[in-house]
C-alpha cells in the first residue's frame, strides 16, 4: 500500500508540473498521453478461465462459438474453457480451491454457494456488477446466489427436481398420472402405486443414489416432509425433528416392499436413466423438465433403426410427476439453480482483471448463451435479456402440454430461497451431510442400519456441530 501511495503521489505531482509549465499545448499533449495510458491498460490482453459440465444437451459444443463472439465484444480478451463431465467437475473445483487456484468463473448449483463462499475464494460480485446488469435479472432467482449482503453468482435457470414416470406402465397400473400431475400425491398414495407397477419385468420406482447422489434423493423428499430447507426459520438444524425420522422409515418401507432396487444405493444417474429407457423401471428419480427431450430423442433413434438408440430401449412417453408428501404437509418442489460464479486466487485480486472476468460472467449467464441454455433445458429465462432472445430462437423444442403445465405449477410451489441463512451455517450442514447422513443414508438403503440408529446418529452429530440450543427437539 505504501508503494501504491508513493505511486500516486509521484503520478499527481508530475501531472502538476506539466500543467504549470507546459501551456495550453503541454496541457493537451499531457491529456492525451494520459488517455492512451488508460487505454492500453483497459486494453491489455486477458484471459478468463472457466471451469464447465455439459450444463445441456449440446451446451459444451457451444463454448467456442461464445467464446468468439465475446471476443468479437472484447476483443482484448479470451474466454478459455475446461470441460469436465457432472461427476467430476465439483471435485476438480474443489482440488483447485484447496489448492488456491481456482478458475476465474466456474458452473455453480445454488446449494453449493455456501460451502464455497466459506473457502474465501469466492467472490461477492455485488460491488462489481453494474447496475444495468443486476437489474436485467429477476430479484426472486438472484436470491438464490445471495448470503447476507453479499451475491455469489449470477444464475441461469431454476430447474424444478422431481420425479418421471414412463405414461404407458402407468396407464397399465392404473395411475391416473394427469390427476397426479394436477393435484399432487401423498406418500401413501404413492407407495400404493409404485406397489402396483412394480412386477417381475420391472420396479415401480428407483432413484439413482450412488455416491453423493444419495444426498439429492434426501433433499427432495425432506422438503415434503415439513423440512423446505436444513433450517428452520429460527437457524435451528432441521434435520433433528420426529419428521426426519418418519421419512426414513417410509423410505425404508418402500424397498421392504418390494417397490425399488434393495441395491439402490449402487445406481448412479446414468444407470437410472437407461432403467427407465429400457422399461425396467415405472417412475423414476430425480426428474427433469429436459429428461421429456432426451427420451424423445431416443424414440426417434428407434424409429429410424439406426443402431444409434441406447441398447434395449423402447418407446417411452415420459411425464413429469410431483414428489409425494408426507405427514400432511405441504407439496414443497426442490428448486435447482443453475448460474455462474466468480472466483479468486489466494493472491491480491487484480481490479482490471476481475472487470474483466465480470464482463465474462454476465455473458455468459444472460441473453443468448441464457437462452439458449434454457431452451434446451426447456426451462423459462431468468432476466429479461435471456426471455427476450428466447422469443428469437428459430428451433425452440417442442413441449408437452400436460408436462409443461405441471412444471410450471412445481415451480410455483418450489421452496424459497434462504438468503438468511448465514454461509458458516450453509457450510456446516453440507459437511454434516456429506460426512455423516450420506454415509448412514447409503447403509439404511443397504439394510446395514436401521432409521432410528441412523437417525440417533444424526441427531448427536447435529449437536456436536451446532449445539444442544442450535437444533431441532419436538
Amino acid at each position: 500500500m505504501k508503494k501504491l501511495l508513493s505511486v500516486l503521489v509521484a503520478a499527481a505531482l508530475t501531472v502538476t508540473m506539466l500543467a504549470a509549465c507546459g501551456g495550453s499545448g503541454s496541457s493537451s499533449a499531457g491529456g492525451s498521453a494520459a488517455a492512451s495510458a488508460s487505454g492500453t491498460a483497459a486494453e491489455a490482453p486477458d484471459t478468463i478461465t472457466m471451469l464447465l459440465p455439459p450444463v445441456s444437451t449440446t451446451y459444451q459444443d457451444q463454448l467456442s462459438v461464445w467464446a468468439e463472439e465475446f471476443n468479437a465484444m472484447y476483443p482484448n480478451l479470451t474466454l478459455e474453457f475446461e470441460n469436465a463431465s457432472w461427476e467430476d467437475y465439483k471435485d476438480k473445483l474443489d482440488v483447485q480451491i484447496n489448492a488456491g487456484t481456482p478458475p476465474d468463473i466456474a458452473f455453480v448449483e445454488y446449494d453449493r454457494v455456501g460451502t464455497l463462499a466459506d473457502s474465501g475464494l469466492m467472490v461477492d460480485i455485488s460491488t462489481l456488477i453494474s447496475d444495468e446488469e443486476l437489474a436485467d435479472f429477476d430479484e426472486s432467482a438472484l436470491e438464490f446466489y445471495r448470503l447476507d449482503e453479499g451475491l455469489y453468482g449470477l444464475p441461469v435457470y431454476i430447474s424444478v427436481q422431481c420425479l418421471g414416470g414412463n405414461k404407458a406402465m402407468m396407464e397399465e397400473a392404473g395411475i391416473d398420472w394427469q390427476s397426479v400431475q394436477q393435484n399432487g400425491w401423498t406418500f401413501e398414495e404413492f407407495r400404493e402405486a409404485i406397489k402396483a407397477g412394480a412386477t417381475d419385468d420391472h420396479y415401480g420406482f428407483i432413484f439413482a443414489c450412488a455416491g453423493v447422489t444419495a444426498a439429492d434423493y434426501l433433499n427432495i423428499m425432506v422438503k415434503n416432509a415439513g423440512m423446505p430447507a436444513p433450517f428452520d426459520e429460527d437457524l435451528k438444524f432441521a434435520y433433528t425433528s420426529q419428521n426426519f425420522l418418519e421419512l426414513l422409515k417410509c423410505l425404508r418401507q418402500i424397498i421392504d416392499d418390494g417397490s425399488t432396487p434393495a441395491e439402490m444405493g449402487s445406481v448412479d444417474a446414468g444407470k437410472r436413466w437407461n432403467m427407465f429407457l429400457t422399461g425396467q423401471t415405472m417412475i423414476f428419480g430425480k426428474g427433469l423438465a429436459n429428461f421429456e427431450g432426451l427420451a424423445a430423442e431416443n424414440n426417434a433413434k428407434l424409429a429410424a433403426d439406426d443402431g444409434t438408440a441406447v441398447e434395449g430401449s423402447i418407446e417411452t412417453e415420459y411425464v413429469v410427476l410431483p414428489v409425494p408428501t408426507f405427514f400432511g404437509e405441504a407439496q414443497q418442489a426442490q428448486g435447482s439453480a443453475g448460474g455462474y460464479s466468480m472466483f479468486r486466487t489466494v493472491e491480491e485480486p487484480d481490479p482490471v482483471h476481475q472487470a474483466n472476468v465480470m464482463k465474462a460472467l454476465y455473458f455468459m449467464a444472460s441473453g443468448e448463451r441464457a437462452a439458449f441454455t434454457c431452451n434446451e433445458l426447456y426451462l423459462s429465462g431468468l432476466s429479461e435479456s435471456a426471455r427476450t432472445a428466447m422469443a428469437e430462437i428459430e428451433n425452440e423444442v417442442p413441449r408437452n402440454e400436460n408436462n409443461a403445465n405441471a412444471m410450471a405449477l412445481l415451480t410455483e410451489q418450489a421452496a424459497p430461497a434462504r438468503p438468511d441463512i448465514p454461509a458458516e451455517k450453509t457450510a456446516q450442514a453440507t459437511r454434516l451431510m456429506d460426512e455423516v447422513i450420506v454415509p448412514k443414508f447409503q447403509a439404511l438403503l443397504a439394510g446395514e442400519t436401521t432409521p432410528e440408529e441412523m437417525y440417533e446418529a444424526v441427531c448427536q452429530a447435529a449437536i456436536e456441530t451446532f449445539g444442544e440450543d442450535g437444533v431441532v427437539q419436538d
